[in-house]
């Protein structure tokens, strides 16, 4: 076993909020390692931008801070990084960003490759070191034990900010192997549970197997009073998709309470209930049900077989009550589906353990970051600003802390 002092900084996680860290840190002087168990740093930021790096939401402060739960966990540091000072970043590092038709920010050139390759180069500039293959084993005493292709290697930082990220991601390093580390000692973490994730439906034969894969597109999807727009995509276990992961904190919640949760949605959002009703009052003799929600409902096949799915098979013919089953078709979702399949982690570090510089209370010169921590955000460029806010945060409270230390 290597043993190592060392009066420099350890950050232990080379995601988006380790780097953060360390760009921070760098800059204001401090000699920086990143370690991580991967063999290289920023797969997941690579794997996230593989349809499009979504850096950040255009939205007003107010209501950008209201995606996130719970809802003052991230407040302060998205405050002090906000998105256009995320942009900005972005822009400085020679990869201006623009915003979408959504109100999402993606860099110009679209992917994450560029961006992060001009972002390793400055904080080599600056003098980051990056350690890959080096997993975290040991917590305890200050000292931090790492298992690597040379065996074991402890080291005692000066400090060191802990930015491991959640559980969704287990085949990127993302696996949540630190719960049990940091609970030995003594800090409370609350359980990890998917987010962004999908629901286990109980389809018919006959559905899964001609739709599974399919999207349904322009719809509305309500659960617990809150309704969104977008689309889902039809799984052979459930449903998914971008609608589904807005409401997917509430929708968990609800299976955990009870054991189901109920998903309503609107399949033609666009059309108010008595029009629709008007359009499919006048069936023409011999037509279809299929012909009817095709032709007057304007219903595409997925669509019309999720309503039947919704009736249990059988639809209404009475022009009334089949408008309204278009307008709140239910479904009821019996599970989550599992970690390995969620985008993003509920649950991490309680809030209660850490002060406002993101240093753990009873473990002076320890910070922490990024997903570890107990936040959640839905998709669409907050789970990063999140991850970039809350590295640079910690860097800051670093930095203060180690004033204070000196």
């Amino acid at each position: 076993m290597e043993m190592q002092a060392d009066d420099g900084i350890a950050i232990v996680g080379g995601g988006p909020a380790g780097l953060a860290a360390a760009e921070v840190l760098a800059e204001a002087g401090h000699p920086v390692t990143v370690y991580d168990r991967m063999a290289s740093v920023g797969r997941k930021l690579l794997i996230a931008g593989r349809g499009g790096l979504n850096l950040t939401h255009s939205e007003p402060l107010p209501a950008f801070l209201a995606r996130y739960h719970p809802t003052l966990s991230l407040a302060e540091a998205i405050t002090a990084f906000p998105p256009d000072a995320l942009r900005a970043w972005c822009a400085d590092l020679g990869e201006p960003t623009f915003i979408g038709s959504s109100g999402r920010v993606f860099p110009r050139s679209f992917k994450a490759s560029p961006l992060l390759r001009a972002w390793l180069g400055r904080l080599d500039a600056t003098g980051v070191r990056i350690r890959t293959r080096h997993r975290l084993v040991g917590w305890e005493a200050g000292r931090l034990a790492f298992e690597t292709p040379d065996g074991v290697r402890t080291i005692a930082p000066r400090a060191a900010l802990l930015a491991l990220g959640g559980a969704s991601w287990p085949r990127l390093g993302s696996d949540g192997a630190w719960v049990p580390l940091l609970e030995g000692q003594g800090i409370p973490v609350s359980e990890l549970r998917p987010a962004n994730v999908g629901f286990a439906v109980a389809w018919s034969e006959v559905f899964r197997e001609r739709f599974s894969g399919e999207p349904v597109k322009r719809i509305a999807l309500t659960a617990d009073g809150v309704t969104v727009r977008g689309e889902a995509v039809i799984t052979r276990d459930g449903i998914e998709g971008g609608a589904v992961y807005a409401l997917s904190r509430l929708l968990r919640e609800a299976i955990r309470a009870t054991g189901e949760a109920r998903l309503v949605l609107d399949l033609r959002p666009d059309l108010p209930e008595v029009t629709l009703a008007k359009r499919l009052g006048a069936p023409r003799p011999g037509e279809s049900m299929a012909t009817r929600l095709r032709k007057a409902a304007g219903l595409s096949p997925v669509a019309a077989g999720l309503l039947r799915e919704a009736a249990r098979r059988t639809l209404p013919s009475a022009a009334p009550d089949l408008a309204a089953l278009i307008k709140a078709a239910p479904l009821r979702l019996h599970r989550t589906q599992g970690l390995e399949r969620a985008i993003s982690t509920a649950g991490g570090v309680r809030s209660a353990a850490l002060d406002k510089r993101f240093m753990l209370r009873d473990r002076p010169g320890t910070f922490l970051a990024g997903e570890m921590l107990d936040w959640e955000a839905p998709t669409g460029g907050y789970l990063l600003q999140g991850a970039f806010a809350s590295g640079r945060a910690a860097a800051a409270g670093m930095i203060a802390w180690l004033g204070e230390a000196s």
